[in-house]
């Protein structure tokens, strides 16, 4: 009998230590990071896990949510756009997640979309993309293209009377889309089509030297010419080098981008491209008491007084501040009471001004257009005067000009028609 109480004893032990240990993970609110740190994005993704870490970081000092801390989950997706879809379903039925901050491109996005919705769970996605989608498990907190893409050539069309166009994407569905919608915005105002050039190529592309050449060549004929780039990922740093081999300048040929921050210039010699511009919702240079603090505290964390912050960097924080709120409002964490409350929500953003959740679950944004400085900053030119509401569906697309998306009760839909008044996609049940 004695014998069995010593043997028994440890067994007891161990049992309340594995069950205090469950216990203990229980105790954590677990959030999900699905960011690339690996292959072609990594140059753009990693930066976004920091931001996530650190933000994560500063909610549990101030007391964590809902009495518990929070706990994030970091997977690297490798810039392998299948392996998104797997990792997603990992971090929501393996790891608990309760809310997936993550992607960057869009065919990294398409790919976990089906996940999320099976599963019925919420992904912050932090990146500008191409619109058309309208998913009541996706909060998209970058820029619709009438938030970015369209006062971009606008302000390119008014302002420095551009004529002729070039085009230039990676070959996925955020440039072909983008492009699909510009195309039909410029030959709406009156652009012919021997004045618009449009190519792409594969992700990681360096071989820009025919390329450009093509692009000097088409800017040529005496019209003002400016490239739109769609161009993503680390093809940027070969392709503007290339642009200066060619003795391209902003004076010549501007190019506006939209994927191109102050992130992917911490890699280059910005000196032959100073003048070129990218179309963003916050630049790091913006001059704003909430902003200072922002970029005081990323340097404190990352130990790093070099490391830039970006847009996205600036949609990750809006995000996850509303994220919070919304939890907060709804007295729990079930994703889809979360959703519910997250319509509606309005949190500080970095320029001064108050990003607003709307029922199509697109941000209030303003539009800026910066031009590139010799130590790879913006500098503003032009934005909005105020913020602008990102539109899912575009106005210029046939198939879409009659399509909104309200994820509130009654109509519950994300690809409502106003003409058919029918739901032609997912909705609520």
């Amino acid at each position: 009998m004695a014998t069995r109480k010593i043997l028994v004893a440890p067994l007891v032990a161990l049992m309340l230590l594995v069950s205090a240990g469950f216990a203990h993970a229980e105790d954590t609110i677990k959030v999900g990071i699905l960011h690339s740190l690996s292959g072609t994005m990594a140059i753009s993704e990693t930066t976004l896990k920091d931001t996530m870490l650190m933000l994560i970081d500063q909610q549990n000092k101030q007391g964590g949510l809902l009495g518990k801390k929070l706990e994030p989950v970091v997977v690297d997706p490798a810039s392998n756009w299948p392996l998104f879809a797997e990792k997603a379903r990992e971090l929501i039925e393996k790891d608990k997640c309760v809310v997936v901050f993550g992607c960057w491109t869009s065919v990294s996005r398409k790919s976990v979309l089906p996940v999320f919705e099976e599963l019925n769970s919420i992904l912050f996605y932090p990146v500008q993309y191409e619109g058309e989608e309208s998913s009541k498990n996706v909060f998209y907190t970058g820029a619709a293209p009438n938030q970015q893409a369209i006062p971009a050539v606008d302000y390119l069309m008014n302002d420095l009377k551009v004529k002729r166009w070039v085009l230039e994407g990676t070959d996925y569905v955020y440039p072909r889309t983008t492009n699909k919608i510009l195309e039909a915005y410029l030959k709406a105002k009156g652009v012919k089509d021997a004045d618009i050039m449009i190519n792409y190529t594969p992700f990681g592309y360096s071989d820009w030297q025919s390329i450009v050449a093509n692009i000097k060549k088409f800017g040529s004929a005496g019209k003002k010419t400016a490239v739109v780039s769609t161009i993503n990922g680390d093809a940027n740093v070969p392709f503007y080098k290339e642009l200066a081999n060619q003795g391209i300048s902003a004076e010549d040929i501007p190019v506006v981008a939209f994927s191109v921050g102050e992130e992917e210039l911490s890699g280059i010699d910005t000196k032959p491209l100073v003048g070129h511009l990218a179309a963003w919702n916050y630049f790091e240079s913006v001059d704003t008491p909430v902003n200072d603090e922002f970029i005081q505290k990323w340097h404190d964390y990352i130990k790093n007084a070099d490391r830039v912050t970006n847009d996205p960097m600036e949609a990750h924080y809006i995000g996850f501040n509303m994220w919070v709120k919304a939890v907060e409002k709804a007295g729990s964490t079930d994703p889809a009471k979360v959703a519910d409350a997250l319509i509606g929500v309005a949190v500080p953003n970095l320029t001064g001004g108050i990003a607003t959740m709307m029922p199509n679950h697109h941000l209030t944004k303003p539009v800026l257009i910066g031009e590139i400085q010799e130590d790879g900053q913006f500098q503003v030119v032009w934005q909005t005067p105020g913020t602008v509401v990102g539109d899912a569906w575009s106005n210029y697309l046939p198939g879409s000009k009659d399509i909104i998306s309200d994820w509130r009760a009654p109509l519950s839909c994300g690809n409502y028609n106003v003409k058919t008044h029918k739901c032609s996609g997912q909705n609520y049940k």
